[in-house]
């Protein structure tokens, strides 16, 4: 079963509490929304199974479709319901940030700058510091328990977020939580900077390739290269040709790997799942590919994903462009 309560939560950060390392700690921060209601965001940094240390992955100036849908939402909670229409998470499928990308921290380690909780205060600090910054918590809705008071600040009722990381491809001790469109993560919005940060964290322990219904770690059918640099990546693409519609778009692809690949089976696939086939055969070592989008693959002008799947129907690489980014005759370069 997927999340109970998934969506997002909109307020502005005014504390934070460091629980060390020992247990199952947690990065705690003390939220309010504009009407003057009181959250807590639980935020792990620490995993309960080996390898301990969370991966994590900052994106310092997130250019994502997903910004442009939050913009627009009222300070507060908002449930989300799964789906890729809405501003939901999903680390797999909304193609936010490259896997491979990913590193790991551990929770709590003496001196600066060396640890997750160290990681975090630089971000959440400043949005502390900045009355206009804004945070977008995804992840679990708790509470409000009206007789409770917070067990970390002290309010009443106690309420906020938890599960602040990918919900999906978890190991069977925590199957039941899998889902699609629902991951964990945390959005902070500087207006004065016209600037968006994403903080995305995963557990080593969960899986890249997992079901597009329920969330579950696939079977190991195929090439699973799960955090791997992928060898075929999607170099550019052309979402916005001039002339009048239909347009000819195009997707470029590189195979950065030393051996020639055999793309035969491989397919392309727009935002809504939409996929055309690549032109079979191999592909040379450093060798580019031009890939015309056909059978009804679109990428819209406003902003969209694109996504490689392999012969397998694996996830291979996946990226995202912004309207900004769908500018008419350009070529959009990833």
């Amino acid at each position: 079963m997927p999340l109970k309560a998934y969506g997002v939560l909109i307020t502005r950060a005014v504390d934070v509490r460091r629980e060390g390392s020992s247990g199952t700690p947690h990065y705690q921060i003390h939220l309010t929304d504009d009407q003057g209601t009181h959250y807590r965001a639980a935020v792990n940094v620490r995993s309960q199974e080996e390898p301990s240390e969370l991966l994590y992955l900052v994106a310092d100036d997130l250019r994502h479709p997903v910004t442009e849908r939050l913009e627009g939402l009222a300070s507060g909670w908002h449930t989300l319901p799964p789906g890729p229409d809405g501003p939901n998470l999903d680390f797999v499928r909304a193609n936010l940030f490259d896997p491979a990308a990913m590193r790991s921290l551990p929770p709590d380690a003496q001196g600066p700058d060396n640890d997750l909780a160290d990681l975090l205060d630089h971000y959440v600090r400043r949005a502390v510091a900045d009355p206009a910054a804004r945070m977008y918590v995804f992840g679990e809705r708790f509470g409000p328990e009206p007789a409770v008071r917070d067990k970390v600040f002290g309010f009443l009722p106690g309420n906020g977020v938890h599960d602040i990381h990918m919900n999906q491809g978890n190991s069977a001790r925590f199957q039941g939580d899998d889902g699609v469109w629902q991951d964990g993560g945390l959005l902070l919005h500087f207006p004065a900077q016209s600037r968006w940060v994403g903080i995305f964290l995963a557990f080593q322990s969960q899986s890249w390739h997992t079901d597009d219904i329920t969330g579950h770690t696939l079977p190991a059918d195929g090439p699973r290269p799960d955090r791997e640099a992928p060898p075929v990546r999607i170099l550019a693409a052309l979402v916005n040709p001039r002339g009048p519609a239909p347009e000819s778009e195009t997707v470029t692809l590189l195979n950065a790997s030393p051996d020639p690949l055999d793309l035969t089976g491989w397919r392309v696939a727009d935002r809504l799942g939409h996929g055309c086939a690549v032109p079979p055969g191999p592909l040379a070592p450093g060798a580019c590919l031009v890939v015309p989008l056909t059978d009804g693959v679109l990428l819209g002008n406003q902003g969209g994903r694109i996504t490689l799947l392999d012969a397998h129907g694996l996830k291979a690489d996946g990226v995202s462009y912004t309207a900004e980014q769908g500018r008419e005759g350009w070529t959009v370069v990833f």
